[in-house]
């Protein structure tokens, strides 16, 4: 058995009732608190009180949209003279990413730029992160449990990511009635992503026992627990999503993800739409084409057609009709039309520049740029 690493944060609570631990955890590191929160975060406003009532010196921040690089300099600049002992992040993934951001670069004595990933230097850290505590309201990215936060870069026209080892949140909290009663688009959108993070690693030319193991058993749990929740919101359907999307937060920090994603980070950048539906929007066509080129390579596609045999036996239908029934049903629960360009020279323009993306790395089999163009015409026809 090849050597492998395991990164994980330091501590996880999962299940119903957990979100009560969040107090608790946040003043073992400290009574200066600064709290990130969405706005719509179920439980969030109680959750300050009580941090305020437990002794905590609290700052609160509302947080809207995906991180972006303007307001994380902003925000920097803002918390630089006085900044927190610990962090809480309280929302989705984008919530998450922002906070373990504002943990990683407080301490540092350079800016975002020097650590940032493709538009940057990508230097590790020079000091430890502040302590991050994730409390994560819906199920898709799996923040909670990964090393990077990914940023986007408006003059760039992408998304990158701040990645470095020490970025695991110190304690990550999945309560998954805090994702109860979330609305179907976007109970969609993030199961997909979720869906898609535990595929990924499992395709991934990096997968490990230990990803392989995980990933093997939560492929379909999470597609037969999305396939319930767009025909009935009920709490073991989101207790097995949000279960997903942390074992996907776990399987990509250890074994990286592939080309739905590389992909993902440039149209994301170029049309600010959502990260979940770009990601189902291109899970299809980026499933068929490594597909076929691992067959016209000649290797080894076990793991790939078993990804198809869950999704056949899911959609009943033959393992060859997978993917075609993968896209109908995507299609009848409304998730929203992939924006990408109809010219030739746009799209090729668009897989050229995922070509660097540190996902493509994870890929099970290099997609040429041509075939690149072909996923990105066929996720938005």
């Amino acid at each position: 058995m090849e050597m492998f690493s395991l990164a994980l944060p330091r501590h996880v609570l999962f299940g119903r009732g957990a979100a009560d631990q969040a107090v608790a955890a946040c003043l073992s590191h400290g009574t200066r608190v600064l709290m990130l929160r969405s706005a719509s975060a179920p439980g969030a406003a109680q959750l300050a009180r009580r941090l305020e009532a437990e002794g905590a010196d609290l700052t609160l921040q509302d947080h809207r949209g995906e991180p972006e690089l303007p307001a994380l300099e902003a925000r920097l600049s803002e918390l630089a003279e006085a900044p927190p002992e610990v962090i809480l992040a309280v929302g989705g993934g984008s919530v998450i990413d922002m906070g373990k951001a504002l943990a990683a670069l407080l301490p540092q004595p350079e800016g975002p730029r020097a650590y940032l990933e493709v538009v940057g230097d990508g230097r590790a850290l020079d000091r430890d992160p502040l302590p991050l505590i994730a409390l994560p309201t819906t199920a898709g990215t799996g923040s909670e449990a990964t090393r990077n936060a990914v940023i986007g870069v408006p003059e760039a026209g992408r998304k990158v990511s701040l990645r470095d080892s020490r970025m695991l949140p110190r304690c990550a909290i999945v309560d998954p009635a805090l994702t109860d009663g979330s609305p179907e688009g976007v109970t969609l959108s993030s199961g997909l992503d979720a869906v898609a993070q535990v595929i990924e690693p499992y395709l991934s030319c990096r997968a490990t026992p230990v990803t392989d193991a995980l990933c093997r058993d939560a492929i379909p749990r999470g597609i037969e627990a999305l396939y319930w929740l767009m025909n009935e919101d009920h709490p073991k359907a989101r207790d097995e999503m949000a279960y997903v999307s942390l074992i996907g937060g776990v399987a990509l920090a250890n074994a990286g993800l592939g080309a739905m994603h590389g992909l993902a980070g440039v149209a994301g950048g170029r049309t600010g739409q959502a990260h979940g539906v770009i990601v189902g929007r291109l899970m299809g066509p980026v499933l068929r084409a490594n597909a076929e080129a691992l067959t016209e390579a000649q290797a080894p596609t076990g793991r790939i057609d078993y990804v198809l045999r869950v999704l056949a036996d899911q959609f009943g239908v033959p393992k060859v009709g997978a993917l075609d029934a993968l896209q109908d049903w995507i299609d009848d629960c409304g998730l929203p039309p992939f924006e990408a360009p109809r010219a030739e020279a746009e799209l090729e323009d668009w897989a050229a520049a995922s070509e660097s993306a540190s996902s493509m790395r994870g890929n099970p089999v290099p997609l040429d740029r041509e075939t690149l163009v072909g996923v990105l015409a066929r996720a938005s026809s």
